[in-house]
């Protein structure tokens, strides 16, 4: 991965000017597609399979009328005055008759008619007319609006009574950008100015974020062709693009200045900080769009969809981050250098940096610290306790909205309940007598706990399905109002049983309580997908089994707060007025399984960022202490700039956000303070300083199954650092350098090895005993990769290139195979640039002999070209006729250092 990034880093470079057309010719087609194919947002929050989904589909194809979206005209008279009078009556049935002749109007309910109940005030002072509409929300016609608030405002003269005009069909739940949302960037800018010193440096991550911003948005619009998507999706987007794109241009930008303040060039340093810093971007950038397509677990569509369109706008993040970012820095040349620093005239003892001293405070007593950390964050997570799931509804909407002022006057004057009305439907074609039987159902539904009233009770015109309307006693998004549903759908075996007759509970109240139980259902198992994933990543990265467990257990101490924080806030009310909160009680239903999976992508990012810095350190000097003091020092400027960045991006969107988006971007924004600045910065820190050594090293056999995940570039550097070794142009076959390999049990197999081979050449490695000859042979083949040293076989630096090597080397194990000569000839005819014997001094057979010794004198492929040779054996007396004269021999002990004779 990170030599191909090397090559595209560098390629960008040189093709910059048509890698940022390129781009900009992408963003141009997105956004007009979007403009000319969008087919709009839908927030119809279906859930495929569910009792009140099912229900409401059957609904729509036996009795329309009351299936789609509905509207809502309530009269209010002045204190008082009385509702019910001749006067409004006339007035109101005026109104319901122009009302029933405009378009999309399925039936018009008169508060007034006789055989209506409840819709009228208990105080007499307020009269509601429902409006059933033929089309979903989505499908609402602008005129149709516009019609219902013209007769709305035309009644209100008429009777002097003040008429509001809301329901489903004028919310608005659509977020919308506000200029608060640019304090985010300028914060950004701001952070990054003082980061970089360089206004260059300091736009580019801001614009590029920009432009991948506009490209997702625009490919989110134009997908509304082919599948429905919600309001919500292009805003998730929108604050989780604009915050990783800045985070991942920061993390190269920060590279690039680091090697061109090192005196690197401009375009050698871009390619190493594509490899580099472009490798741990991939990594995040992966783990979040992995935890985002996990959204799809659910198993509920708009969730799935909402999910993969933030996906999308992460990895358009990580594109940009390795393809226009890498451009951008070859326009800017050398401008990007950093300043050197100005001598100084006196010197002075320089104060710790705040960095040494945050990390020396973390560790001076890490059992401290653990505790402390452990124990607060647990508090703090308390409050989750109380986090109650809901959809949005119109008690959701902005103060002054039409649909949130007529919520709140149904409310007071009919009770919460009337906003959130269940609907009871009854399987009743079998039966003689539909209006009778529905009327028994209603009469018992009436006694049930919890129901305020049943205002409609009727038979479908066909009269095979009755509804029935229930009006709860509580709000749609209390616990009382989950309860009664429950108590409904556990009377429908007895209505089966009694009435012969199938029954459901349905309704936007019902499905939205659907929604919250499935969507809670789902969190335990994406919980356990998103913590498997992260334990077998970071073991991946950082090859240790305590740095995933302590990493793992980080980001659910992260959650949890964020949970307790945003549950204290928008469920119990706390601080609710100075963030602007106007809904109180519950948050979006999706909020948890969103912030478990995005804080997932941005902490592992974090973890690796710090932890590669410091196990580098580690592996370098080997001491686990100073590694954490040095590592931790390099790498917290850039962590502390991303999180900063990203809390205030987040954060930016809390004050004027819509109710579905602030809970979200609030808990985002706790969320990754709190990892950043708590968790990674704090407890890693003292974790790693408890742990000492033994926090660095997996079990043999798990550290031989689990592939290694390069997310720092690590090869890549190594792969540069001997690029001219152990001379420019070597013509050498293999050259090793201090190679080492340990067993399972850490004792050295062979130490200490130093090899040169030309091209063309026989190698005999011979020793008795466990001298680790024939270990020694399947490393150079390739075969073996856990050693440390530097090796290089073929010109392929190993083990990074291991792969590619097996291609060109040929393993002719002797004591396994009747025929070696016949294998070593195969090996020659299929261009094999190295063949490796291992106990050669096994060949007793004449033939063979002659025809292994021949092969040996000539080493030539069906090619012509040159073929090396490396031998085993215990005495090398005992193949002195098998070799050629100018054979190099080399001698092992037991893991003692030998030189090549």
């Amino acid at each position: 991965m990170s030599s191909f990034l090397y090559r595209l880093g560098r390629a960008a470079a040189r093709a910059r000017v048509l890698v940022l057309a390129l781009w900009v010719v992408v963003l141009a087609a997105a956004g007009g597609a979007a403009l000319v194919f969008n087919q709009g947002t839908d927030d119809a929050f279906a859930i495929p399979g569910s009792e009140s989904q099912d229900a409401l589909d059957h609904l729509g194809r036996v009795f329309p009328e009351v299936s789609g979206t509905s509207a809502q005209l309530v009269l209010v008279v002045p204190d008082g005055a009385k509702a019910d009078t001749p006067q409004n009556r006339a007035a109101v049935a005026q109104a319901v008759t122009r009302i029933g002749k405009l378009d999309q109007v399925a039936t018009v309910v008169n508060p007034f008619d006789k055989n209506v109940n409840g819709a009228v005030s208990n105080d007499d002072r307020a009269a509601l007319i429902a409006v059933p509409l033929k089309v979903q929300l989505a499908a609402v016609d602008p005129a149709t609006k516009t019609g219902l608030a013209t007769i709305a405002d035309d009644l209100g003269k008429q009777t002097g009574a003040k008429v509001y005009t809301g329901g489903d069909a004028f919310s608005n739940r659509v977020p919308k950008l506000s200029p608060t949302e640019g304090i985010g960037l300028l914060i950004a800018l701001l952070v990054l100015v003082l980061m970089f010193r360089s206004l260059i440096a300091a736009v580019m991550p801001l614009v590029t974020a920009v432009l991948g911003v506009g490209v997702a948005v625009g490919l989110i619009f134009l997908a509304t062709l082919v599948t429905p998507i919600s309001s919500t999706a292009p805003m998730l987007a929108v604050m989780i693009g604009l915050a990783v794109g800045i985070d991942y241009a920061l993390f190269l930008l920060s590279r690039h200045r680091d090697q061109l303040g090192e005196g690197l060039d401009v375009e050698e340093s871009i390619a190493r900080a594509t490899a580099t810093a472009g490798s741990a971007v991939i990594f995040a950038g992966l783990t979040v769009v992995i935890a985002l397509l996990g959204l799809a677990v659910a198993g509920i569509p708009f969730l799935t969809t909402m999910g993969v369109a933030a996906a999308v706008a992460v990895a358009l993040a990580v594109a940009i981050a390795v393809t226009l970012v890498p451009a951008l820095m070859s326009f800017a040349g050398r401008r990007l250098r950093p300043r050197a620093p100005k001598p100084r005239r006196t010197r002075r003892r320089r104060k710790p940096q705040i960095a040494r001293w945050w990390v020396r405070t973390a560790t001076k007593a890490p059992l401290v610290t653990v505790l402390v950390v452990v124990a607060g964050l647990a508090v703090c997570a308390i409050p989750a306790t109380s986090l109650r799931l809901a959809l949005p509804d119109n008690g959701t909407e902005e103060h002054g909205s039409p649909a949130r002022d007529t919520y709140k006057v149904v409310s007071e004057h009919f009770g919460p309940g009337y906003n959130g009305p269940l609907i009871v439907t009854a399987d009743i074609i079998t039966s003689t007598d539909p209006i009778g039987l529905v009327n028994k159902i209603a009469d018992e539904i009436r006694h049930v706990p919890g129901v305020a009233s049943v205002p409609l009770a009727t038979p479908n015109p066909k009269g095979d399905t009755g509804i029935i309307q229930v009006i709860p006693t509580t709000a749609p998004d209390s616990v009382q109002t989950d309860d009664l549903v429950a108590r409904l759908r556990g009377l429908e075996p007895h209505f089966l049983a009694a009435y012969g007759t199938q029954t459901a509970v349905t309704g936007i109240t019902a499905v939205g309580i659907d929604v919250s139980t499935q969507l809670g259902g789902a969190l335990l198992p994406f919980g356990i997908l998103v913590v498997g994933l992260s334990l077998i990543l970071l073991a991946m990265v950082f090859r240790s089994i305590w740095v995933p467990i302590k990493a793992t257990i980080g980001y659910l101490l992260s959650v949890g707060a964020a949970f307790g924080a945003t549950s204290f806030v928008f469920v119990q009310g706390h601080l609710a007025d100075a963030l602007n909160v106007t809904h109180t009680g519950s948050v979006i239903s999706f909020l948890p399984i969103i912030l478990m999976g995005v804080l997932f992508g941005l902490a592992m990012d974090y973890e690796v960022f710090l932890v590669s810095r410091i196990r580098e350190d580690y592996v370098h000097k080997g001491d686990p202490h100073h590694a954490i003091e040095s590592g931790f020092v390099s790498a917290s400027r850039v962590v502390v700039a991303a999180a900063v960045i990203m809390f205030a991006v987040f954060a930016a969107f809390v004050p004027e956000g819509s109710a579905t988006i602030k809970p979200i971007a609030f808990s985002l924004a706790v969320g990754v303070f709190v990892d950043a600045f708590i968790v990674r910065m704090t407890l890693v820190p003292a974790v790693l300083a408890l742990l000492g050594r033994r926090a660095w090293g997996l079990p043999p056999k798990l550290d031989r199954v689990l592939p290694v995940f390069d997310a720092e570039g690590d090869a890549l550097v190594h792969e540069l650092r001997l690029a001219d070794w152990p001379t420019p142009n070597s013509t050498e076959a293999i050259s090793a350098r201090a190679l080492r390999l340990e067993d399972d049990r850490g004792r050295p197999v062979y130490t200490d090895l130093d090899l040169h081979l030309p091209c063309g050449e026989v190698l005999v490695l011979h020793g008795t005993g466990a001298c680790g000859k024939t270990a020694l042979l399947y490393t150079l083949a390739g075969r073996v990769t856990k050693f440390t040293g530097d090796l290089k076989v073929l010109g392929r630096v190993l083990p990074q290139h291991t792969h590619a090597l097996r291609r060109d080397v040929a393993v002719v194990p002797c004591r396994d195979t009747g025929d070696p000569a016949r294998q070593i000839a195969a090996a020659l005819d299929g261009d094999a640039g190295l063949i490796v014997v291992d106990d050669i001094d096994l060949v007793l057979r004449t033939d063979v002999r002659d025809q292994v010794r021949a092969l040996l004198a000539e080493r030539r492929t069906r090619s012509a070209g040159p073929a090396t040779f490396v031998l085993t054996c215990q005495d090398p007396e005992r193949i002195r006729d098998l070799l050629p004269e100018a054979a190099h021999l080399h001698a092992l002990t037991a893991a003692q250092p030998a030189e090549v004779s």
